[in-house]
């Protein structure tokens, strides 16, 4: 199947960042046809990150969803860079780094540096100013924020977001990108948390702030939310989820973002924080994970 009209010019998508999110953007381009150069600063979070996605393939592959050659052929799409000089072949990046944004004002400046004028840059940001990042990226006309859904195979959802200065072939660019991806993409006004997180976050705080409150246990509001309001998964397990760490860098967005006290973190989220009780990927959070 031909790929959309913009789509078409890009061959090599470089991914930065090899944690959760970027790993799974990484394995649906290279499933949808593209060479991928994943590349992460930790050799550790390469390896990990080639084992998951392996894994991810996999299932994919027992479930009858991908067939064998196909997994091959995504396999063999795929690289693990230790150098980041190597995504100067790229087509199109995208950055899945740590939600800071002085980290990713940082490395957008180098791929500026180190990739030709045209290429596009998208951030996965869940709730960083576009126009912030973008104007300290050498190209403001070229970056936008492609905010993709965790678990990044399955969720079909990418928020758009264009910066005050996005060019429109640069949105055009990425929505062509996300119907390859067979994505659906919506488009998300550039303020704090943009349309998911600003709805998503305060739910889960507010669930938090009931823990805290002892207004019931864990189990019990999740319980509610899954069998009274039909949510596929409970808030804290979602947290858990998500990452304990990035709920608590988003609602902190939110809340400098708006000035508003109803996005203040609750104080059970900084603590557990601290603790390093971040969730499934620490094995403990609001529930524990052996």
């Amino acid at each position: 199947m031909a790929l959309p009209s913009f789509a078409a010019e890009v061959r090599v998508v470089g991914v930065v960042g090899a944690g959760t999110m970027g790993s799974g953007i990484a394995q649906c381009f290279a499933q949808a046809g593209f060479e991928v150069c994943l590349f992460d600063s930790d050799s550790v979070a390469r390896e990990s990150a080639a084992q998951a996605i392996g894994r991810s393939l996999g299932k994919l592959v027992q479930k009858g969803i991908l067939t064998s050659a196909a997994e091959e052929a995504a396999l063999r799409r795929l690289s693990y860079p230790a150098d980041l000089d190597t995504l100067d072949r790229s087509d199109f990046v995208v950055e899945a780094i740590v939600e800071n944004a002085e980290a990713k004002k940082t490395l957008l400046r180098r791929l500026h540096e180190i990739t030709r004028p045209s290429v596009v840059f998208a951030s996965n940001t869940s709730s960083i100013s576009i126009t912030a990042l973008s104007a300290a990226s050498g190209r403001p006309p070229r970056v936008l924020g492609m905010h993709f859904m965790n678990p990044v195979p399955l969720m079909p959802l990418v928020e758009l977001v264009a910066g005050q200065a996005t060019d429109p072939q640069s949105v055009a660019l990425a929505r062509d990108l996300c119907a390859a991806l067979g994505k659906t993409a919506v488009d998300a006004a550039d303020y704090p948390g943009f349309i998911a997180n600003r709805i998503l976050m305060p739910m889960i705080n507010e669930a938090i702030f009931a823990l805290m409150d002892g207004v019931g246990t864990a189990t019990a509001i999740d319980t509610v939310m899954k069998l009274g309001m039909n949510h596929p998964m409970g808030p804290l397990a979602l947290a858990d989820l998500i990452g304990l760490d990035v709920c608590l860098a988003i609602l902190d967005v939110l809340h400098d973002g708006f000035g508003d006290p109803k996005y203040r973190a609750c104080p059970l989220l900084r603590r557990m924080v601290a603790a390093g009780q971040l969730g499934r990927k620490t094995g403990h959070g609001f529930f524990s994970y052996a």
